[in-house]
């Protein structure tokens, strides 16, 4: 009996600590989202006397969004952002479901499939670098269009060894009867694999939407058209435009009565307001795909 309250003890004593470790752990992850939103909500000069440590706003202001939206390039980012990951996700998730096929196919049923899935996963350490890839872009006249950006990256192969994973849990048998009904490939991967692995999908969809979303090396080597240039890229170089010259430049002589301290607030609350535009529509989608995420993530890790 006391054996038995002992390790009750003991689990409650652990399960208490681990739930302590993650509660500030989830605070320390969640405190810099919080301070942004404050600092993008908060009048400039609210800014200039606040303290280090923000949690709400001060003086509620909604300038710093209105000056984002009037003064920048911002709407034509997010449109390209759409364009670029509305048919990069579609090509993404195609292809990769068809790779993920392949290697998840016995070696007796396909040739030559060992060696191709070592090239394949050569690929994750090694590539030919920067230079042959932007003149391998060039000269396939995809320069300044939105397939220089959708195109080299249409195939991650971490995802698709991810999918892989998931496929290789879906019982042979399945395949196996539907091709003694004279199913072929195509009909195996959508109509049978397809549906049973939507957890798996929405965990890949994840992954491709985030680096689209976050994506501004490649725009900004391939797209030289400023109206091409999806978010990211419009974000990065605003802040770096701010950084280096302050809000003054935005906003003009009607504003030359404000001290270059208050200017530099505006320009802290400008680019929170450029964190909280480009964070939030993730954080918006991500818990209708909570579910599936979690499940695939497990699923796809118990087979290797």
């Amino acid at each position: 009996m006391k054996t038995k309250l002992l390790r009750k003890l003991k689990k409650n004593a652990l399960d208490i600590v681990i739930a302590v470790i993650l509660f500030f752990l989830s605070i320390a992850m969640l405190y810099p989202l919080m301070y942004e939103l404050a600092v993008s909500l908060s009048t400039p000069e609210s800014l200039v006397t606040a303290p280090k440590i923000m949690w709400f706003t001060r003086e509620f202001s909604t300038l710093s969004y209105e000056l984002l939206f009037k003064e920048t390039n911002v709407l034509t980012g997010y449109k390209n952002t759409m364009i670029i990951m509305s048919i990069g996700l579609v090509l993404n998730m195609v292809l990769t479901m068809i790779l993920a096929y392949f290697l998840s196919r016995k070696s007796y049923k396909v040739k030559l499939k060992k060696p191709i899935t070592v090239m394949i996963i050569i690929t994750m350490y090694f590539s030919g670098g920067m230079t042959p890839m932007f003149l391998l872009v060039r000269d396939l006249g995809l320069f300044n269009s939105y397939w220089s950006v959708i195109l080299p990256g249409a195939i991650s192969t971490y995802n698709a060894i991810l999918l892989r994973s998931f496929y290789q849990s879906i019982p042979d048998s399945l395949d196996e009867s539907a091709e003694l009904d004279g199913a072929g490939h195509a009909t195996i991967l959508f109509k049978i694999y397809m549906p049973l692995s939507k957890p798996a999908m929405a965990v890949v969809a994840m992954y491709y939407g985030l680096s689209h979303w976050n994506r501004w090396f490649e725009p900004s080597l391939y797209l030289s058209d400023n109206q091409k240039h999806p978010l990211a890229l419009m974000l990065r170089k605003l802040l770096i435009a701010t950084d280096a010259a302050g809000a003054r430049g935005m906003l003009g002589s009607t504003q030359t009565y404000v001290s270059q301290l208050l200017y530099d607030e505006i320009n802290t609350s400008m680019s929170a307001a450029l964190v909280i535009v480009a964070t939030v529509p993730f954080l918006l989608i991500y818990p209708f795909l909570q579910k599936h995420f979690q499940t695939g993530v497990m699923i796809g890790s118990l087979k290797g």
